[in-house]
């Protein structure tokens, strides 16, 4: 983990980022950040142009050693003795 920057908070409530930050994250002048307070801490992340693309692959970890047909079908046949059962 890096060292940690600080910034102030403008008269117009703007900050600069830091260049260290800026160049790991490759953000540029025009680029949009997302905003978020979690738990207390403000989070800025780079919004990514394509969603899809930035989400593809999340949580892969998830599926494995699990057999998507396998999965499916048990599911399909979840929804099957439910919709039986109502």
């Amino acid at each position: 983990m890096t060292q940690p920057s600080t910034v102030k908070v403008s008269s117009r409530n703007q900050i600069a980022l830091p260049s260290e930050a800026r160049k790991k994250l490759n953000i540029r002048s025009g680029d949009r950040l997302l905003v978020d307070v979690q738990d207390g801490v403000l989070m800025l992340i780079p919004q990514p142009q394509d969603y899809v693309a930035a989400m593809a692959g999340l949580h892969r970890e998830v599926w494995d050693g699990v057999d998507a047909e396998v999965y499916l079908n048990e599911e399909r046949d979840a929804w099957v003795m439910q919709t039986s059962n109502d």
